[in-house]
């Protein structure tokens, strides 16, 4: 089946009209791009936050009727008079294998001292190594973005043996198994998005290490550490945003044992310094801020030991 594409870049507040007048049009679905080069950091769930100058693409099927070219590029001017999109296209897209089309874009990457991220499909290159077995369906977390690789090598220079980690904003829960393939004992696991409890519990079975993995919502892990004798644990990771982690320092406080670890990551360059000190009542942090360029971007990483 062969699609045709109809794409138009507009201001954020024409968003809403274009998107409406595709789908009355026929169109099958509409994706949404940033049209410059405007960073969006991870929303909250139930948060859409879009970019000021957007590029919407909707998708027909060109073998019917309101499909065809012709009717799509009929449906551009009609939409150019509506709408104040500052540039209009065309484009013919091939079919392929949908289901699979996104796999082609995961390898498997090599982190620190021997550990391995592996995608299931794929077979891991060294099968001596630590591989983690992902699939990180929706949630956050495929090894691919800095801030997750920098926790990835943290863990990878901490002597982990038995010891009982919380990973707090588990997404896809990557950051808990290398912490239990790594020697750790037990890992609780908490995200604020139902999604990432899904795949988290779904990896750790992958991984085979469901048994020692726990994973909660907010409010379902302090139920069950009043119900049980958890806390304190010995290491923390958290790999958020500054906002959460600054809310949060009171709070990670009382979960971690006297001596325990803590790394923070999901921080720009220039927000280390107010997440630094929202944690300094609680931890003496490492002076030597780990960072990784990425995209003209200075991802940051920050450790400490609790000491009150």
């Amino acid at each position: 089946m062969a699609w045709q594409q109809l794409h138009l870049q507009c201001e954020k507040k024409d968003v809403d009209l274009a998107e409406a007048l595709l789908l009355e049009a026929g169109a099958l679905s509409i994706v949404l791009e940033d049209a410059g080069d405007q960073p969006l950091f991870e929303p909250l769930p139930g948060e859409s936050p879009l970019w000021d100058e957007v590029v919407l693409t909707g998708i027909f099927d060109a073998t019917t009727e309101t499909g065809s070219r012709q009717a799509v590029e009929s449906l551009s001017h009609e939409i150019a008079a509506q709408v104040q999109a500052s540039r209009i296209w065309l484009s013919a897209l091939e079919d392929k294998d949908w289901e699979r089309e996104w796999m082609s874009h995961y390898h498997p990457i090599e982190c620190a001292n021997n550990l391995w991220i592996v995608p299931e499909w794929l077979s891991p290159p060294d099968p001596d190594a630590v591989n983690i077995i992902m699939d990180p369906g929706l949630a956050f977390g495929t090894g691919y973005h800095a801030t997750t690789r920098l926790c990835l090598d943290w863990l990878t220079e901490q002597d982990l043996t038995d010891k009982v980690v919380i990973d707090y904003g588990c997404g896809s829960g990557i950051l808990g198994i290398a912490a239990l393939l790594l020697g750790a004992r037990q890992v609780y696991a908490v995200d604020i998005d139902p999604q990432a409890v899904l795949a988290t519990n779904q990896n750790a079975a992958r991984n085979k290490v469901d048994g020692q993995l726990k994973a909660f919502l907010p409010d379902e892990f302090q139920d069950f550490c009043q119900q049980n004798d958890v806390l304190p644990v010995e290491v923390i990771v958290a790999n958020i945003l500054a906002r959460p982690l600054i809310s949060l320092a009171p709070y990670f406080a009382t979960l971690i044992a006297p001596q325990g670890r803590i790394v923070l990551a999901g921080l720009i360059e220039a927000q280390t310094e107010q997440v630094s000190a929202a944690y300094e009542p609680y931890f003496k942090l490492d002076p030597k801020h780990a960072f990784s360029a990425q995209e003209d971007q200075h991802w940051q990483r920050l450790s400490g030991i609790f000491t009150q």
